[in-house]
């Protein structure tokens, strides 16, 4: 009985020190990311430095002194693990990204954010995989199959939209912005959606027939996972707009928002869907219903919450990679050959140099042969902005490489180390090299315009002052739809000459006849005493 007793004892000293220890690392990764916001903000100014890279090597710092303490054991406080990646860290990113997004500059490049994410990743996909089962055959990497090989070029293939999102401003370069956001997150799930599939199917038997349901698989999830997302923000708009919590509560209308946009991406991970995909557009939706059916104190709740929730995730991720990068484990089985890792590194990074430029300025022509005004086209110098912007990688790649490459034990295969700490080696460098010098590039390379009064690059704050020369002169604009007469050609030859803009006006109809008076919206949301008002911009 007492030596029961003694055991029971023991056992809870031990578990009292492990979470004493747990408390002790929580504390300094809080006071680690609390160092990140302040040096960040110092920093602020400097053309060279953001708050991505910041993080990234105040992580890496932390893990040298970690390394140094404990003796070369250990040199992170957290383990990465995709699964706290994906469910936790990834979502408030993409769905605040979705939520702010200038929408009309979004939807205005919407075909050519589709070329780019879709057509280009699949490109820069076989692009990389071809090269790596070129290359890697001939050097002495481990037991690499097929099915490695086309994961690879998945894995490289997703560019990191966080650090992106970091780098280009919204308001100075807005056909840029969207344009290199936009196809981040169309590139992430893509990539995610074919290393997915990829896990799916007997790749050691590639047919005719497994490429075709490959591609059906990918057009299948990407609707579906679209819909979803479209789905879960009406269903919230509507429950809001008709229940009105804003009388009683702004606490329960702000957490439903919260809740409703994560559920949108469990429910997309529950049926194997694209959660990217579906938080993403269900953040559009929401900021062009739900939000504008809460009360005003609401609106600057959610806004703020969301951006909040956005910006300390992104200050996690960065610091979490850049303090796993030194994990010990990883880097011992390749000590041996150093030189085969750091050749295995510089050919991905030449393969995803060429494989952005095998898309970008191909799909860049192509997409400026249908676009008739100089405004709306992809000059030169953009399409090397959007070229370089693209090359970093992030947390996602870092992802899918663990669980491509770690279900067997990173420390057991040393195939399987060489890629982790390869995929590593490509992140950090890209995020600190390309990442630094994207600033300066796109500074060289296009200058701020001068104050101008023009409108076309610029988000309208209001409905009312959509600009007319964006529609061009003769044709519909939101003058039109106020009931004015103003004369217009055929709608087919509308169609024929702008069908952007031809879209915009019937679903600019369709949304003020039937989907604003049903779900809400600005100028849609009866008067309750109290209620949201017109006030705020879309």
């Amino acid at each position: 009985m007492a030596f029961q007793l003694s055991s029971i004892i023991t056992k809870l000293e031990m578990m009292s020190t492990s979470d004493h220890a747990s408390v002790v690392s929580m504390n300094l990764f809080v006071a680690l990311l609390c160092a990140c916001i302040v040096i960040g903000h110092l920093l602020e100014e400097n053309r060279w430095m953001n708050e991505s890279i910041t993080a990234l090597l105040i992580g890496l710092c932390t893990g040298v002194v970690i390394l140094l303490i404990s003796g070369g054991k250990s040199s992170h406080l957290l383990v990465f693990s995709e699964e706290l990646f994906f469910i936790y860290l990834l979502p408030p990113i993409i769905f605040n990204a979705g939520f702010q997004v200038k929408k009309k500059q979004f939807f205005r490049n919407f075909s050519t954010i589709m070329l780019f994410g879709a057509v280009g990743t699949l490109i820069s996909c076989v692009v990389i995989s071809l090269g790596v089962t070129q290359f890697f055959k001939r050097m002495d990497i481990g037991s690499l199959d097929i099915g490695d090989y086309l994961a690879i070029g998945a894995i490289f293939s997703a560019t990191d939209s966080v650090c992106t999102l970091q780098v280009l401003n919204q308001d100075e370069t807005p056909l840029l912005y969207s344009l290199v956001f936009g196809e981040g997150v169309v590139n992430d799930a893509t990539s995610v959606v074919l290393f997915n599939a990829m896990q799916s199917f007997d790749l050691t038997k590639i047919d005719h027939k497994i490429a075709l349901d490959l591609i059906g698989n990918f057009f299948y999830l990407f609707f579906t996972s679209t819909m979803l997302g479209v789905l879960t923000g009406l269903i919230s708009a509507y429950i809001i707009k008709k229940l009105y919590f804003g009388r009683h509560s702004t606490d329960r209308e702000v957490a439903l928002m919260m809740l409703m946009a994560y559920l949108s991406y469990m429910l997309a991970e529950l049926f194997y869907l694209s959660g990217i995909l579906t938080v993403f557009f269900c953040g559009i939706v929401m900021s062009h219903y739900t939000w504008h059916n809460v009360t005003e104190s609401s609106r600057i709740t959610t806004k703020h919450a969301f951006a909040t929730l956005s910006f300390v995730a992104e200050i996690f991720i960065f610091l979490y990679v850049g303090m796993d990068a030194l994990d010990i484990e990883k880097w011992r089985f390749v000590s041996d050959s150093p030189g085969t890792s750091i050749a295995a590194s510089s050919i991905l990074l030449g393969l995803i140099l060429i494989g952005r430029a095998a898309f970008v300025f191909p799909l860049s022509f192509l997409s400026n042969l249908a676009k008739k005004s100089p405004h709306e086209k992809i000059d030169f110098k953009q399409q090397v902005t959007i070229w370089w912007a693209g090359l970093m990688r992030g947390a996602v790649s870092i992802a899918l490489a663990y669980n491509q490459f770690n279900r067997a034990g990173y420390t057991q295969l040393r195939g399987n180390a060489i890629m982790i700490t390869s995929t590593i080696t490509v992140v950090l460098f890209s995020t600190v090299v390309f990442g630094l010098m994207t600033k300066p590039l796109i500074r060289c390379l296009l200058p701020p315009p001068k104050q101008s009064s023009s409108t076309v690059s610029s988000e309208p704050d209001t409905p009312k002052s959509v600009t007319v020369p964006l529609l061009g002169a003769g044709q519909d604009s939101e003058v039109d739809l106020d009931g004015h007469n103003v004369p217009r050609p055929s709608s087919l030859r509308i169609l024929l000459s702008a069908p952007t803009h031809t879209v915009h006006r019937y679903w600019r109809k369709f949304d003020d006849s039937f989907m604003r008076p049903m779900f809400g919206g600005r100028g849609f949301v009866p008067y309750v005493p109290g209620s949201p008002t017109e006030r705020s911009a879309d």
